[in-house]
């Protein structure tokens, strides 16, 4: 049997779902691999390349800011999942304006993409916006905190079905990302220095990834159900309505790149940070199955056992 390390860098269904699915329908078994999946929202950058990553935006990021020639070889959405959720009083981005809003940090993945969108509207994040920065997490603090009152809006992701809180509480939904910036953002990437793209752990996790992706487009019951284990909050019907208007018709069926929209996001994203766009759409996204070019690793065999600290359990959904 195959080992590989997968490390997810967001919670909530955007990163984990595909991984969930594949791991509960017993694909990454009937592919010989097992998988140790681990919470990597903490981890520096040095610990995540010795496996693989879900997180494609972060995987980008690193790419552009610290030269690590991460490449993604699975691609789930090219829709982030990530909602501007408001008190009533703004119904516009644009509202935003002298208003407090919380949202992470500019140069992580969330907060790159946020900035974007927030300046599409025309707004400037650093001058028009009193931003509350704060890392990612389940964001309930949030929730509590435009409850009470001490912001106006929240930058959140998907740990939550943002339309039914904002039905329950009286407040709005500004805008979805996925509406207005579009970005290969979870999937599968690896360093090829570290991992090689080919090594047989690693293909057998995107086989078994494109085999989830069938049950999201031709199982909606299986895949509800399995949505409703990370909205715990949330009835069937809201489940079932957050998957088919941002699961279902978003989700890719197989696992493959845009590579036009690949190439506009990687423009907007070393814009956004300041940086030159140093890699290319076709260079980052390799998601078409088979050999490579990248070199193997020159010492030894590739490693795709348990790091160290990072545990060794199957796949399973934190609790």
């Amino acid at each position: 049997m195959h080992t590989i390390d997968l490390a997810y860098v967001g919670r909530g269904l955007h990163e984990e779902l595909v991984a969930y699915i594949a791991d509960q329908q017993g694909y990454y078994a009937d592919e010989d691999v097992h998988v140790a999946l681990h919470d990597g929202c903490s981890w520096d950058v040095e610990r995540l390349r010795q496996g693989a990553t879900i997180g494609l935006g972060r995987a980008l990021l690193s790419r552009l800011v610290d030269g690590i020639p991460w490449v993604a070889l699975h691609v789930d959405t090219h829709r982030p999942l990530f909602w501007f959720l408001a008190r009533p009083g703004p119904t516009s981005l644009a509202d935003l304006a002298g208003r407090r809003l919380a949202v992470h940090a500019p140069r992580t993945p969330p907060g790159c993409f946020a900035r974007i969108v927030l300046r599409q509207a025309g707004l400037d994040p650093d001058r028009d916006i009193h931003t509350v920065v704060r890392p990612p997490g389940d964001y309930g603090m949030d929730l509590r905190r435009l409850h009470e009152g001490s912001i106006d809006a929240a930058f959140v992701g998907s740990t939550m079905a943002p339309e039914a809180i904002a039905a329950e509480y009286g407040w709005r939904v500004l805008a979805w990302v996925g509406d207005h910036f579009r970005i290969p953002t979870v999937g599968l990437a690896v360093d090829p220095t570290r991992v090689h793209p080919d090594d047989p752990a690693v293909q057998a996790v995107v086989r078994a990834h494109r085999r989830a992706l069938q049950v999201i487009h031709d199982e909606p019951d299986t895949t509800v159900r399995y949505i409703r284990t990370f909205l715990g909050r949330h009835t069937a019907d809201e489940a079932r309505a957050h998957h088919e208007t941002f699961i279902a018709p978003f989700f890719t069926t197989d696992g493959q790149a845009d590579l036009a929209v690949g190439a506009t996001a990687i423009i907007a994203v070393a814009a956004e940070l300041g940086v030159p766009a140093t890699v290319t759409a076709a260079e980052f996204y390799r998601t078409t199955a088979g050999r490579t070019d990248e070199r193997k690793p020159e010492a030894g065999p590739v490693r795709c056992g348990p790091l160290p600290g990072g545990g060794g359990a199957s796949p399973a959904r934190p609790t």
